[in-house]
């Protein structure tokens, strides 16, 4: 029977979760150069585009529909085009419409594709990355939550994935599905299109830490949907949820600028944003599972380990553009493997980790479910990108590059400074509009 307060919670939910889309493309905006910043953010939206479409076609279908590979997959065929859900009160999801919980994952789907953007910026054709994002989310994201989300109804009327189901792992709202995921895929990418002309001889700073603020406070607003709104109801775990996930958030953000403090670093607007996203990873899998006390630790530790992290690509000398793998990857890892480690049974998941008395048994189920999602995800976008690029070409020429990968793939500017002559759309409006008061 749907419950109404439980579907409004999940509606909500289901907004928050599109707003950080946006969010993210603010924050990845106001990280790149002036002269990539329209490219960067068109990334985001374009994913929203191509995920959305698919999504509806048989993503959903793939993610949740009766496994049909032995917990790889779901049956694409069976809601096509969400055929027969529309009018279908009687199968609802814990009490929520099948439509409401459509609509909720179809966004989870959507940021996971564009936080991947964030790897590459500054060198990737736009046509290319629209494709890349359809292929990605068709081969690695349906598939991968699948494995991780579906779960078999207990009358085996339904029959879901093997990491959910089978391995016992757990994962509330996408610590493997959506972080790990992402940031394996980003790293993969980066590898394939190599590194950003002028990188370690030339300054590439942040253009707009305003951008980066607005864009960190709108995903932090969006994440007590996407990790709250995974209770599926308005109930005491969406409470708790709520909590925790504001607990480790500052901390992460704490934690990350303790660490810049302790290697003689100032305290950075740059660095704080990058907290409160490292804090808001790293909880999203155990957001359920820990206590208060255990998400302020979690969150602490994953700020740190994240801003170590983002140091090694200068040391392997690969260019992870906007530090999505340093991020996404290890905080990801460190939510899903904390679990293990600092889950309670106080807490709604009921499951005690090694610190609270419960052995390793579910911290080894944890570190095969990520492991499993890093290789799947790394392997298979490495190929996918690796082919795009030799048969369409995924790397803007040098010259675009240097020159700026926004006129080049989108024909105007992310700005018209005073003085400046306009250029592509906007110098047609200016020519258009100088007309018209002409002939006025």
């Amino acid at each position: 029977m749907v419950n109404t307060g439980d579907t409004a919670w999940v509606l909500v939910s289901t907004a928050l979760v599109l707003l950080m889309t946006p969010g993210l493309a603010l924050f990845y905006g106001g990280m790149v150069r002036t002269k990539s910043v329209v490219n960067m953010m068109m990334m985001s939206f374009g994913a929203l585009g191509t995920v959305t479409v698919l999504w509806v076609l048989f993503g959903y279908s793939v993610a949740f529909g009766d496994d049909v590979r032995s917990g790889l997959l779901g049956d694409p065929r069976q809601f096509f085009g969400l055929k027969g859900l529309m009018l279908d009160t009687t199968s609802d999801v814990g009490g929520v419409p099948v439509m409401a919980f459509v609509a909720f994952q179809c966004v989870f789907a959507v940021i996971t594709v564009a936080l991947i953007s964030g790897a590459v910026a500054d060198r990737a054709r736009f046509g290319t990355w629209l494709l890349f994002t359809g292929v990605w989310a068709t081969l690695v994201y349906f598939p991968v939550a699948h494995w991780v989300f579906d779960l078999t109804t207990g009358d085996g009327a339904h029959v879901g994935g093997w990491v959910v189901n089978r391995l016992g792992a757990l994962d509330f709202a996408g610590g493997t599905a959506v972080h790990v995921n992402a940031g394996a895929a980003g790293l993969a990418l980066a590898l394939v299109l190599g590194r950003r002309v002028g990188l370690g001889r030339e300054a590439m700073p942040a253009h707009n830490t305003t951008l980066v603020m607005a864009g960190a406070g709108l995903l932090w607003f969006g994440w007590f949907g996407f990790n709250a709104g995974s209770a599926l109801a308005a109930n005491n775990t969406a409470a708790v949820v709520v909590v925790t996930t504001l607990a480790a958030t500052a901390a992460g953000m704490l934690g990350w600028l303790a660490t810049d403090r302790l290697r003689g670093r100032a305290p950075s607007a740059l660095g704080a944003a990058s907290g409160v996203v490292a804090g808001l990873v790293a909880i999203t899998p155990s957001c359920n599972a820990v206590s208060p006390l255990g998400a302020v630790v979690l969150g602490a530790v994953g700020g740190g380990l994240c801003a170590l992290a983002v140091e090694l690509k200068h040391r392997l000398g690969f260019d992870d553009s906007l530090d999505v793998a340093g991020v996404h990857l290890v905080g990801g890892l460190w939510g899903t493997l904390s679990i293990g480690l600092l889950a309670t049974s106080a807490a709604p998941a009921g499951v005690d980790g090694l610190f609270y008395g419960g052995g390793a048994d579910q911290l080894w189920r944890q570190a095969v479910g990520a492991g499993a999602v890093l290789a799947f995800s790394f392997t298979l976008t490495y190929v996918i990108g690796a082919v795009l690029h030799r048969l369409v070409g995924f790397r803007v020429p040098v010259e675009t590059e240097v020159a700026g990968i926004d006129l080049a793939e989108h024909g105007v500017g992310g700005y018209v400074l005073s003085g400046e002559q306009p250029e592509g759309d906007l110098w047609d409006v200016a020519v258009e509009d100088e007309l018209s008061e002409t002939a006025l």
